[in-house]
């Protein structure tokens, strides 16, 4: 057995494993890389193996950084198939999707303006080439085996973080290799707790927050006082979160917030051309999540949804106090960027940060305190308040990813932390050793295993 990590090594985001067992060659997540340039150079560069020669794929979640770089494998002449749960094809035709009309028109716009540096700047794919995915999804059940060759299982668990994803449990050549995908956390507002494995000769967990812990404080109090507060200055409220990231729990915590009387009666929108798909995702998979339809209904009313460019523009240009949720998350792109043009040189704007901010990032810039960002090759000054709610985040902190491997009821192989700054594995592989004196590796980007 053959195992190369070609993403999320060293870094957070571009998760993808490739594995190669008696002749058969699959990818284990295939995302983008995000954040500093060298790494989104990273996403142009072709597989160290053709990709016709991978038979399928196993795909933890719905995140861009899990499923983003599906439109390359897929024109570079991947035909098998992509193994996913039922919202996780949802959210993915989704992401896959607005990824590439974001792309499509940052190209469009670089080339009006003559803002970039290549003659002729080009999407990494278009949206002809997104919607090519769609034919190869194929839906799992949690805890139900699939045979994907011979003497090959795969088996998903939930995960919690977004509604759809899971951990993977693979069974080859007499060993179960476990793939955490991204670990929730238990107290998670809407999603139930991640299930965790109980055998294992290898695993593969993530480190994303393996070197701190979340503050013991209520995001829902943290939510009531920023808003009040940019209320009574009469500013704008700007949430940088994915449509289905952080952003239903956000509407959830609001629409409580609301209905207790809590916080004003100003507009609260939520700005993503797949804002109502997202809604639907929810709407159709309620077994997956704590709300029931009839309170989805009920709290979707609360919110205006945005999915014309019109739409945006209309909200950007009314001035009066208001709270808006727009992608992207991270602010490398998306409606979030229209608004922090109008908005973030004025005192009186909040800007929440709700979740992990990747290395080279705006939303890391922001809050690392630049007093400047680049949008579209111009430099606006960063006068809003800028405040980071770490309650909200989807991903579990270091005693989460411990608790995660506390009934493994042998001691692995090897445990490796991917999806993780290099500091934050380090420690959490630390904090690994001492707790259970696992044998632990930081796989470095194109490292390889035999086994």
């Amino acid at each position: 057995m053959k195992i190369k990590f070609i993403g999320a090594a060293g870094t957070v985001t571009g998760s993808k494993t490739l594995i190669e067992s008696n002749d058969v060659r699959f990818l284990v997540d295939c995302g983008l890389f995000q954040g500093v340039k060298s790494l989104r150079e990273l996403n142009w560069e072709p597989l160290p193996v053709l990709a016709s020669t991978i038979d399928f794929v196993l795909l933890t979640h719905g995140h861009l950084d899990h499923c983003g770089w599906l439109p390359r494998l897929v024109s570079q002449g991947f035909t098998g198939k992509i193994y996913c749960t039922g919202p996780t094809k949802e959210i993915t035709k989704l992401i896959l999707v607005d990824s590439a009309k974001i792309q499509e028109e940052d190209a469009l716009k670089a080339n009006q303006e003559n803002s970039s540096k290549h003659q002729i700047a080009e999407p990494l794919y278009t949206v002809k080439e997104a919607e090519n995915v769609f034919p190869l999804l194929t839906v799992v059940q949690p805890e139900t085996p699939i045979v994907l060759g011979e003497d090959i299982e795969a088996t998903f668990f939930l995960a919690g973080h977004i509604i759809g994803a899971c951990s993977i449990a693979v069974s080859l050549e007499g060993k179960t290799l476990v793939f955490s995908g991204d670990v929730g956390r238990d107290n998670d507002v809407l999603l139930y707790p991640p299930i965790k494995p109980k055998n294992a000769d290898l695993v593969f967990l993530e480190s994303t927050y393996g070197d701190r812990l979340h503050p013991d404080t209520d995001p829902k109090l943290e939510l009531e006082e920023y808003i009040n507060e940019a209320f009574k200055k009469g500013g704008t409220v700007i949430i940088p979160s994915f449509a289905v990231e952080r952003a239903q729990s956000i509407m959830f915590l609001l629409w409580e917030l609301k209905k207790e009387g809590r916080i004003p009666n100003i507009p609260y929108i939520v700005d993503s051309p797949m804002g109502v798909g997202a809604f639907e995702v929810f709407f159709n998979n309620t077994k997956w999540h704590k709300l029931n339809f009839a309170d989805c209904q009920t709290m979707s009313k609360m919110f205006v949804i945005n999915s014309d460019y019109e739409e945006t523009l209309a909200a950007i240009n009314h001035k009066g106090p208001k709270v808006v949720i727009a992608a992207s998350g991270m602010i490398t792109g998306g409606r979030v960027l229209g608004y922090l043009e109008n908005y973030i040189g004025l005192p009186e704007t909040t800007i929440l940060i709700v979740g992990y901010q990747a290395e080279g990032t705006r939303g890391r810039k922001l809050i690392e305190g630049a007093k400047a960002i680049k949008i579209f090759g111009t430099y606006y000054t960063v006068r809003a308040k800028i405040v980071e709610i770490n309650g909200l985040s989807a991903h579990g902190d270091q005693a989460d990813l411990l608790d995660w491997l506390s009934d493994l009821e042998q001691k692995p192989q090897r445990v490796f932390l991917v999806h993780g700054e290099p500091a934050a594995a380090d420690e959490l592989r630390i904090k690994i050793r001492e707790h259970y004196g696992f044998n632990c590796s930081v796989p470095l980007m194109g490292q390889e295993f035999k086994f």
